[in-house]
């Protein structure tokens, strides 16, 4: 069977991909065609990861296992797209590029039988061109969530308000 898959680029502009893929191919896979199919050299950093219908970011699947030993991690190369999309599981976050995040949402759009004469991977769809710069990531909470936690009344600077001891390790 064929994954097919929109994979959108997160900015205000229409940019997309529409790609096929072979059900059994391997993340790793599926990142060299995304990365290829939006014109990045493919030389950053990238992950995938498990999302929810309400693009909630889930379980990273990365490219590298970079926890020194401390958790498990899955990698892109041992993990199957047939492993984390199915027909009712639909959609992947895919970051590139960590220093300037490049933000996509991937959703499979149709599982069917390859077509004879077909190359898999395939780039079936464009639209628009890819920005010159990554878009701005703004990470901000939402405003009543940590307002139980925080003063913003509180001057850091005057340390005799905050009951800090200067000396309190001599």
């Amino acid at each position: 069977m064929i994954y097919r898959f929109r994979i959108i680029l997160d900015t205000e502009e229409d940019v997309f991909r529409d790609l096929e893929i072979v059900q059994n191919a391997t993340l790793e896979d599926f990142n060299n065609a995304i990365t290829q199919s939006f014109g990045f050299d493919g030389l950053e950093m990238a992950s995938f990861y498990l999302s929810n219908e309400s693009w909630e970011q889930g379980e990273e699947i990365s490219q590298f296992d970079m926890s020194e030993g401390l958790d498990s991690i899955r990698l892109m190369n041992e993990t199957l797209v047939e492993d984390v999309v199915s027909k009712s599981s639909t959609k992947l976050l895919y970051v590139y590029d960590f220093l300037s995040m490049w933000r996509f949402m991937i959703e499979l759009a149709e599982i069917a039988e390859p077509e004879d004469g077909v190359s898999y991977p395939n780039l079936m769809f464009v639209q628009g061109q890819v920005p010159e710069q990554a878009p701005e990531v703004s990470f901000e909470a939402e405003k009543d969530e940590y307002d139980d936690e925080f003063n913003d009344d509180i001057d850091i600077d005057d340390l005799d308000s905050l009951n800090f001891d200067q000396n309190w390790n001599e």
